[in-house]
């Protein structure tokens, strides 16, 4: 038993430094120093790949959306190696017909869920292409960025926003994407519909007038498929003279997701409740 013990040892001691993989001190170092919140947003599994790819200088450390700059310097200094970043990123909503303003044509009672809703005919929206209010994307934003304003409509804080693309999964509509934070120039509505039918469904919508794109630098903007649709390649063109004459201000600035402005020529909505719920004959 005794000289069996001794063959196992000397067996478990040839196979450790046969199959012994060489780990860097410094990735447990700089994970401890991240977050550690494990969200994606950096484009890596989580913070220890992260840190394992800031080693091996495939990622800067400026580029995790979560640390504080002085973490990010801290890691930088530990590593020899620049910040770096990338450009901020933030959640965008291509809708703004809350209650207000969007015509609801059916009550929907039962799971409050905006993907349980868009399972029953598409939700109770008159705008098929509009937001159904229910919040999935605050509840799944675990950095409180998302909260849903009096209309049912998600509003974004884009300093609390990391881009961590949760709350694009969990849309139903596909109505949010994350844009560069310097794409100030925003549709916010996505219907394809047109004429009169669709305009009676949202006060906000998009009705294809061409205005914006006659304001613009040529080729900003351009409509398809009855929406207007901006060019960001040409983002350095854009100015707040494009939404101007929008007579719905369905395209506007955004100073940030908690702060847009509409055009001048916007017809100001006046309504402080809810729509009352069409009953379809």
């Amino acid at each position: 038993m005794m000289g069996l013990g001794v063959a196992l040892a000397a067996l478990l001691s040839a196979a450790n430094k046969k199959l012994y993989v060489y780990e860097d001190p410094r990735i447990d170092e700089i994970e401890a120093l991240l977050p550690r919140n494990n969200c994606g947003a950096c484009g890596t599994a989580g913070c220890r790949a992260f840190a394992e790819a800031a080693i091996r200088g495939d990622i800067a450390p400026g580029q995790c959306t979560v640390c504080t700059p002085a973490q990010a310097q801290t890691i930088a200094s530990l590593l020899a190696v620049t910040v770096g970043g990338q450009e901020k990123r933030v959640a965008r909503i291509a809708c703004a017909g809350g209650r207000q303003v969007a015509v609801n044509r059916a009550y929907y009672a039962g799971l409050e869920s905006c993907r349980a809703a868009h399972l029953v005919a598409g939700g109770g929206k008159g705008c098929a292409w509009g937001c159904l209010g229910f919040g999935d994307c605050v509840d799944v934003c675990d950095f409180d960025a998302i909260y849903m304003d009096p209309f049912k409509l998600p509003v974004v804080y884009d300093e609390r926003c990391i881009a961590c693309n949760d709350c694009v999964e969990v849309c139903p509509k596909n109505l949010i994407s994350l844009q560069n934070q310097s794409r100030k120039l925003w549709v916010a509505c996505s219907n394809r519909d047109f004429g009169a039918e669709a305009e009676a469904q949202c006060e906000v919508i998009c009705n294809a007038c061409g205005r914006c794109v006659a304001d613009a630098p040529a080729g900003l903007i351009k409509i398809n498929e009855s929406l207007a649709v901006i060019d960001y390649t040409k983002n350095a063109m854009a100015a707040r003279a494009a939404i101007e004459r929008c007579p719905t201000g369905a395209i506007v600035w955004m100073e940030s997701g908690d702060k847009t402005i509409k055009g001048g020529h916007a017809a100001k909505i006046l309504r402080k409740e809810a729509l009352p719920v069409e009953k379809t004959p």
